[in-house]
C-alpha cells in the first residue's frame, strides 16, 4: 500500500492559481502563441484486438499532490481512429456511446503542440481562463496492442504521473488486457505509461506515467455542491483533436444510465442490478469495428452509473477527460454521450453528454492508487421498476423489491419483498437503474438511509451495505 498523496489545495500557490490570476497573467503575457513541434505520429488505421478480460480495481477519499504550473500548451496528435460501444434506448432511437476513440475511421490533425491562443487579452473570457488554467492537467492517452489501437483522454492526479481515465479507454472497450500505453502531455511530450488498475464497475482506471516528476495535477470540486445550470466546460481529445475546449451547463444531476462495461462481476447472487425477467432501460452491444469479425466481446455486460448530464459538446475521444466548473476545477470525468444516430453508425454530440461525478472519481482513483482494487456497495436485493412488477399496485414510482438475499444488507435492515424504495440517501429513486447506480457509488460497508413505501405508508431504514464481488 502506498502513502496517500497530498491534496492539491495544500500545494504551491502556482498550482492553485485563481481564475482572476489566470486572466491577469494572460493579459500581462499579451496572449499565448503556437508552440514548437515536439512530437510526430504516423497516420494509420489499426484493427481491434481479440477479447480479453481486464482487471477490476478502484478508490475512496480524495487527496492528490500538487506540482509547479507550466505554460498552457496543447498537443494535437497526427492521426487517431474512431469507434465505440453503442446502445439504444428502448423505443426512443437514442444511443449511448462510450466516448473512447478506438479503431475505425481516421481523423487527421496537426502533429505540432499548440497553445491556448489569446489574440485579445483585454477581452479574454472566463472560459479562456479556465482553459489556460486546466489544460496542462489534461492529457491524451494512446493505447495499443499487437493488432489494435485507440485513444482517449485523462486527468492528471499527481505531479509524479498518476492519471485518471476510463476503463474502456485503457482496455479498448474490453478488447485488450495488456495494453501498451503512451501519454501525450499538454506541452507536447510523448511519455510511456503503465496501467495501475481498472474498475469496470465505475468505468474508471488509473495509469502511471513513467519517470514523471513535474506534471500539474488537476484541482477537484465537490460534486455534491453542483446545481443544475452551473457552467460546465469539457477539455479532452474528441476525434483525436487534443486540447479541445467546449462549454455548456450542468443539464441534470443524479441521472442514471446503463452502459456496456469492459468487465462486470457475476451479479446473479440477488444483487439489485437485474430484476427477475426484467430488462435494463438500455440495450447495449458492441459497435462492429472495421477489420474485425463479428465475434462476442468481453464487454457484453452492463453497469449502472449515476452521472452528471451536460450539454457541453462531448464526442468519441473525450472519454476520461475533464468536465470543469467556472473555477477550472474538475466536477466530472467524461464517460459517454447520447446520440440520435441509431445503432448502425457513429454519430457526434447532440448536447446530451455524461460525466462521472468528481467525488466518486476521486474515491475510485485513491483506492486504485492505495491498494490496486476498489469496493462497491451491495444491497442484497433483486428489484424491478414498479411499472414492471405485476405484483405491485403502488401509486408511486420506485424500485420494487422482488427477492432478498438471506443475511444481506437489505434483509438485515428490515426491508421486505414488496417494499418500494423511493429514496436512497435522499436521492429520488424512480426505478432499478437509479437504485443500482446509487448503491454502487458507495464503498462496501458504507451506511445509507433508505426511504421505502410498505402498505401505502412511507418509512425509513438504515442500511450497512455489503460488498459486491
Amino acid at each position: 500500500m502506498t502513502d496517500a498523496p497530498q491534496n492539491p489545495s495544500a500545494g504551491s500557490p502556482e498550482s492553485t492559481e485563481s481564475l482572476e490570476e489566470t486572466q491577469n497573467r494572460l493579459a500581462s503575457e499579451g496572449g499565448v502563441t503556437t508552440g514548437e513541434p515536439r512530437i510526430e505520429t504516423n497516420p494509420g488505421e489499426v484493427p481491434s484486438a481479440p477479447s480479453a478480460a481486464p482487471t477490476a480495481e478502484a478508490h475512496t477519499g480524495a487527496a492528490f499532490r500538487s506540482a509547479p504550473k507550466r505554460a498552457a500548451v496543447v498537443g494535437v496528435v497526427a492521426a487517431l481512429a474512431v469507434g465505440a460501444l453503442v446502445g439504444g434506448v428502448s423505443g426512443a432511437g437514442v444511443t449511448l456511446w462510450a466516448t473512447s476513440n478506438n479503431a475505425g475511421t481516421a481523423v487527421v490533425g496537426n502533429a505540432s503542440p499548440t497553445t491556448i491562443t489569446v489574440n485579445d487579452a483585454a477581452d479574454a473570457t472566463q472560459i479562456t481562463a479556465v482553459a489556460a488554467k486546466a489544460s496542462p492537467s489534461v492529457v491524451t492517452i494512446n493505447v495499443a496492442s499487437s493488432n489494435a489501437g485507440g485513444t482517449g483522454s485523462g486527468v492528471i492526479l499527481t505531479s509524479d504521473g498518476y492519471v485518471l481515465t476510463n476503463t474502456h479507454v485503457v482496455t479498448l472497450d474490453g478488447q485488450v488486457s495488456d495494453p501498451q500505453v503512451t501519454v501525450t502531455t499538454n506541452d507536447g511530450r510523448l511519455l510511456k505509461a503503465t496501467v495501475v488498475g481498472t474498475d469496470p464497475i465505475s468505468d474508471l482506471a488509473v495509469i502511471k506515467i513513467d519517470g514523471a516528476d513535474n506534471l500539474q495535477p488537476a484541482e477537484f470540486a465537490n460534486s455534491n455542491k453542483l446545481n443544475v445550470g452551473d457552467t460546465a466546460i469539457a477539455i479532452g481529445a474528441p476525434l483525436g483533436l487534443a486540447g479541445t475546449v467546449t462549454n455548456g451547463i450542468v443539464s441534470a444531476l443524479n441521472r442514471s444510465i446503463t452502459i456496456a462495461s469492459s468487465a462486470v462481476p457475476d451479479q446473479s447472487d440477488g444483487s439489485e442490478q437485474q430484476a427477475p425477467d426484467g430488462q435494463t432501460p438500455y440495450d447495449f452491444w458492441n459497435f462492429d469495428i472495421p477489420g474485425q469479425q463479428n465475434t462476442p466481446s468481453a464487454s457484453s455486460s452492463t453497469i449502472s452509473l449515476s452521472v452528471i448530464q451536460t450539454d457541453a459538446a462531448i464526442n468519441p475521444g473525450n472519454s476520461g477527460g475533464a468536465l470543469l466548473d467556472s473555477d477550472g476545477k474538475v466536477i466530472g470525468i467524461n464517460v459517454a454521450i447520447a446520440s440520435a444516430g441509431g445503432s448502425s453508425g457513429q454519430a457526434g454530440s447532440i448536447g446530451v453528454g455524461f460525466a462521472i461525478p468528481s467525488n466518486l472519481a476521486q474515491r475510485i482513483a485513491k483506492e486504485i492508487m492505495d491498494t490496486g482494487s476498489a469496493t462497491h456497495g451491495l444491497l442484497g436485493a433483486s428489484v424491478a421498476d414498479v411499472q414492471e412488477d405485476t405484483d405491485q399496485t403502488a401509486q408511486i414510482v420506485g424500485a420494487s423489491i422482488k427477492e432478498l438475499t438471506q443475511g444481506g444488507a437489505a434483509e438485515a435492515a428490515g426491508l421486505k419483498v414488496g417494499d418500494v424504495i423511493t429514496q436512497f440517501n435522499g436521492v429520488p429513486i424512480t426505478g432499478k437503474t437509479d437504485l443500482t447506480a446509487q448503491v454502487r457509488s458507495l464503498a462496501a460497508g458504507a451506511s445509507a438511509t433508505v426511504t421505502y413505501v410498505r402498505d401505502g405508508k412511507a418509512a425509513q431504514a438504515d442500511v450497512t451495505l455489503g460488498e459486491l464481488k
